[in-house]
């Protein structure tokens, strides 16, 4: 049975393709269709993202935060609400497809995402800026009451 900790686990492990199909063809005997359900009806939060990837983050002297921001392209979507032309900088042009701000660890080895926010300005009013802003200001975690500082080097 697939599980959010199934796709929890799959979002730390790959930093390039998140789509269904790319997460099917890396999981023996779970369709496309199977993980596409599942994220119908379940929801994966930046707060669970957080609670499986604080365990595997080593916070030195030398980590760093990177802001990012990627487009999830879909080309065959035609009433998707979060489905806008943006610019995709992997494909060097405009593209269908949600945008994704993206907040991730990295002590130089690996790379941890820890927070996410969807790029939707015609549905919050918010600009990109506005999300990186607030990835950043989010810069203690709040973890079960305790705080905790990610340095930034």
């Amino acid at each position: 049975m697939f599980t959010k900790e199934h796709y929890i686990q799959y979002l730390i492990s790959t930093p390039v393709n998140y789509t269904c199909t790319h997460l099917a063809d890396h999981m023996e005997g779970t369709s496309h269709d199977a993980i596409n359900d599942y994220l119908h009806r379940g929801k994966v939060t930046a707060r669970d993202l957080w609670k499986l990837a604080a365990s595997l983050i080593a916070d030195r002297p030398e980590a760093y935060l990177i802001i990012d921001d990627s487009v999830q392209e879909k080309p065959h979507a035609h009433r998707m609400d979060l489905v806008k032309r943006q610019y995709s900088g992997n494909t060097h042009r405009v593209v269908k497809g949600i945008g994704i701000v993206n907040l991730v660890h990295s002590a130089g080895e690996d790379y941890y995402p820890i927070d996410f926010r969807i790029y939707a300005p015609q549905v919050d009013g918010l600009s990109k800026n506005d999300h990186f802003h607030d990835l950043l200001r989010i810069g203690v975690i709040s973890e079960n009451g305790k705080n905790r500082t990610l340095s930034v080097g």
